[in-house]
């Protein structure tokens, strides 16, 4: 008698779905404040030079941090606890943003949610990587590249509706909220997912 096989697995291995899913929170919580980071940046008195600032302090910092962190992830062998100090990282820098009141304490921010993003990316990479399927590389990485849109409009829509309705600390609470679940998820993963 044959046995029937479960139906076919949907779209990816469990590894990568994990790695959309928890890094698509990661995305999400980013994008809420794309759109709208101006505003926040003016309703603390700085004005749009300075915000241009903060955000070339970011770029900067995420630069700088991504080639070191880079490096360190080729020596690691539990890159996914890498994943995981950067998204808490993060998310810790989300909710710096509630207590936000100079542009100086703006710019600490800004470098620390550079370095959390730099520090999470080349290990994310390289355990993505580890489990994408040779004959559907394109596929997979093409998933990863389409999240990256979808979660830019998804979390764009729900970051203005949560500032508008509840104001910006709402908003920052949440961003870390998706940032700590994600973290937390994948911290208490067992190993042998990713």
């Amino acid at each position: 008698m044959k046995v029937k096989k479960r139906g076919k697995r949907l779209f990816f291995n469990r590894a990568l779905r994990v790695l959309l899913i928890t890094n698509a929170l990661i995305l999400i919580a980013a994008a809420m404040l794309g759109p709208i980071y101006a505003l926040f940046v003016e309703e603390i008195g700085v004005d749009l030079l300075d915000a241009s600032l903060t955000g070339g302090i970011f770029a900067l910092t995420a630069g700088i941090v991504t080639l070191i962190s880079g490096k360190y992830a080729d020596r690691v062998k539990q890159n996914e606890l890498i994943i995981v100090f950067g998204y808490a990282l993060i998310g810790i820098g989300f909710l710096l943003y509630t207590i936000v009141d100079s542009i100086w304490f703006l710019f600490a921010v800004q470098i620390v949610i550079g370095a959390g993003e730099a520090i999470y990316s080349p290990a994310f990479d390289a355990v993505y990587t580890k489990h994408v399927s040779v004959k559907k590389a394109g596929r997979e990485w093409g998933s990863w590249e389409a999240m990256n849109y979808f979660t830019y409009a998804l979390g764009a829509g729900i970051g203005g509706l949560i500032a508008f309705k509840l104001g910006f600390n709402s908003l920052f609470v949440t961003m870390a909220i998706l940032s700590f679940l994600s973290a937390i998820y994948i911290y208490f993963l067992p190993r042998d997912v990713l």
